[in-house]
Parts: structure tokens; C-alpha cells; sequence
């Protein structure tokens, strides 16, 4: 198949799925057209059947905010005919799903049947959507999509719930390449890959994220300064937004900021994720969590909170450890209590792997989007 799509390019969840899902089809031998005002962070161009199309955007004095949604409609439109697409597939609902419909009226009426399937990923439907000046038009795109996804089974029953939608919602959840993420073959290996970052042998808490307030970046920081009150540590934490200097200024004030580190935003989150002994995840909300299934494949267990689609990927007790929102001294004594039970630690490790394995591998979740695609463009499989 010949596939355009479109994702925001940024630091977030949205666009790495988006990203790796065009990868993995383009290794499968699909051809996949990326359309966004930049290139997908995680895109390196080296990819074979991987095209990028950047969108022009007029900055006509006349507009005080460039009307980007209508210069996409146009592309999408203009490279779907250009490179005989069969559908765009569109991440995120806002303004994407609306881009994407405007793209199909105007092939429509050409006589161009062009599809287009949106997958919400969290916060285009729980903020965005939710907010009245957007609800409407989030729910005519959504309702007059060929196609709806959701990452998880929270997003879809919520979605419905927001938007009083009837229509189906495929649940495909998000995924991780089981041969790129995947842990060290050894110890040695692993302390010579810390020793390479200047990390001396102590455990190492870590977090990734875009450092929205969402995130409770600043959460990550007490409960590592109350962890490293009892037990010699570091943290890392990869990534970047709005919360960093705020999180900084805590682990000066705290006297903790030696032992954090600050590595800004990173591509190649798969060599730095095994090193971890401990992921923090203590989100206000995630409407699935890719970086703790990004962290299971590594062998890495997650702390985090009980919200949203945590719970359907994290086995409480057996994959990672759940809380509540805020709940920072409960959070800090698990990290303790893990670390301190090294026979408890490893069967989390080895549980971790296995059910990211069993569930969530590209080999079984990318044919799922590949079947729902075809049943969308009336082939069979």
C-alpha cells in the first residue's frame, strides 16, 4: 500500500508512534509518505520506502497565526495525487482529522476516493477535544473519519464518552520493536555503557518525557531526593518542555543536583533506557504510557501511577508498581523496597520483558493496523 501520514514532529508519544509505525510498514515493504511542517524527530531518512513531504506555510502579514491546518489539507491533497495514495492515516485529532477530511472532499470532487483513518492518542481527545471551542469540530472529524484508532481501551470508552460517539473505535494499542528495545546482554556490558555517560555503579532512576506539567516532572525529582536520602543514586531524567527549569531549581535547592542529570532530548532512547534500574512514571495522566512499554522491553519495571491506560499495560505487582496521583512517599519507599530485594527486582525484570514481548512487539501489533487499513479500503486480507 501507499500510505501518507501525518503526525506532529515534536518530543511526544503521538509522534514517535506515528513515526515508528511508518517505519515498521516501510520494512514491510509498504510505501509511506510523511506529511508535517517538519521532519518526525525519530525519522533519520535513511529509511527505504520512507519519504517526507514538508508543508509550506504562508506567513502573510495579513495572518496573525498561520493557517497551517489548510496548507496541510492542501498537501496531503496535492502528494495523495502526486504518489497515488490509497489513505492517510492521521495521528492526533486536532487539526489533523480535519486536514485529512478536507484533503478527501477536494480529491471527492475530482472523482478521487482518498480514505483517511485518525488514531487519537490522548490529549487530542482528555484537553484539546474536551475543550468546547474545539468539541464540536473534533467530534465531526472523528464521526466522519473512514476509520477511528485508540491506544488503549481507557481512550476509546472516554472518547465515546466526551463526545456522545456511537461509531466503532478499534483498539490497536502502541508498541515497541522487541529487537531495538530490548536489555544488555550482560552486566559487564551494562556498567561499561553507565561508565561511558560518567554514571559511577550506583542504581539509576529514570524518566523521559516532553516535561509537560502532565508529566509531574517535578514529582520525579522528590521522589529521587527522598530516595537518595537512604541509598546512593542517580537520576536521569531525557527530555525537555516547559517544567525543566523548575525541576532543576528543585534538585539545587534539595543539594541533590550532582546526582541528576539533565541529558535534554535524546533519539537514541534504546541504548539509554537499559541502563536504568527503575523508571518514574508518576504522570498526572497517560492515556497509555509508551516509555514504560519502551522500558519493559528493556527489562526495566515502572513505578507509576493508576491512571488512564497504565493499568492495561502494567501488571501491578508483576511488571512495575502502580500509585496514586502525588502520592510521592509511597512511590519513593517502592523504588527502596525494589532495590533492596534483589531476587523481587529480577522477577519484575524478566516479567516485564515476557508480557512486552507477548503483547505489545511490532511483529504482532503492525499487521493489526495493516488488516484494519484493508478494511477500511474494502480489500480483503
Amino acid at each position: 500500500m501507499r500510505i501518507g501520514i501525518t503526525c506532529y514532529p515534536t518530543y511526544g508519544g503521538s509522534g514517535v508512534v506515528a513515526t515508528e509505525l511508518g517505519i515498521e510498514l516501510a520494512n514491510r515493504g509498504h510505501q509511506v509518505h510523511f506529511i508535517s511542517y517538519s521532519q518526525p524527530f525519530r525519522l533519520n531518512g535513511r529509511d527505504d520506502g520512507v519519504f517526507y513531504h514538508e508543508v509550506p506555510v504562508s506567513s502573510y502579514p495579513l495572518f496573525e497565526f498561520p493557517p497551517y491546518d489548510l496548507a496541510l489539507a492542501s498537501h496531503m491533497a496535492e502528494v495523495a495525487e502526486l504518489y497515488d495514495l490509497d489513505l492517510l492515516h492521521v495521528h492526533y485529532a486536532i487539526p489533523h482529522s480535519v486536514s485529512a477530511l478536507l484533503a478527501r472532499q477536494m480529491l471527492a470532487a475530482k472523482g478521487r476516493r482518498l480514505p483517511f483513518v485518525t488514531t487519537l492518542h490522548g490529549t487530542d481527545i482528555t484537553l484539546v477535544g474536551a475543550d468546547r471551542s474545539y468539541l464540536p469540530i473534533t467530534r465531526y472529524a472523528i464521526e466522519q473519519s473512514d476509520g477511528v484508532t485508540s491506544i488503549s481501551n481507557y481512550l476509546r470508552d472516554t472518547t465515546r464518552e466526551y463526545f456522545a460517539i456511537a461509531r466503532p473505535i478499534e483498539t490497536i494499542t502502541n508498541f515497541v520493536n522487541c529487537d531495538v528495545y530490548a536489555p544488555l546482554s550482560d552486566e559487564a556490558a551494562r556498567a561499561k555503557a553507565r561508565a561511558h555517560l560518567g554514571l559511577p555503579d550506583e542504581p539509576i532512576l529514570m524518566h523521559l518525557s516532553n516535561f509537560r506539567p502532565v508529566k509531574r516532572v517535578v514529582d520525579v525529582v522528590k521522589i529521587f531526593a527522598r530516595v537518595a536520602q537512604q541509598l546512593p543514586a542517580q537520576l536521569v531524567l531525557i527530555g525537555d518542555g516547559p517544567d525543566r527549569s523548575e525541576a532543576e531549581w528543585l534538585a539545587h535547592s534539595l543539594g541533590i543536583h550532582a546526582r541528576v542529570h539533565f541529558l535534554g532530548k535524546q533519539e537514541r532512547v534504546s541504548e539509554l533506557l537499559p541502563l536504568a534500574d527503575v523508571l518514574l512514571l508518576p504522570s498526572q495522566l497517560e492515556s497509555f504510557g509508551l516509555v514504560a512499554l519502551e522500558a519493559m522491553a528493556c527489562k526495566v519495571p515502572t513505578i507509576a501511577t493508576r491512571v488512564g491506560g497504565l493499568p492495561e499495560l502494567i501488571d501491578d505487582g508483576v511488571t512495575g508498581l502502580l500509585f496514586e496521583v502525588g502520592d510521592i512517599a509511597a512511590m519513593a519507599q517502592a523504588v527502596l523496597s525494589l532495590l533492596g530485594d534483589r531476587e523481587r527486582m529480577n522477577a519484575m525484570r524478566e516479567a516485564a520483558r515476557r508480557e512486552a514481548k507477548r503483547r505489545f512487539c511490532a511483529t504482532l501489533v503492525v499487521p493489526r493496523y495493516v488488516r484494519y487499513y484493508e478494511q477500511v479500503l474494502g480489500r480483503s486480507s
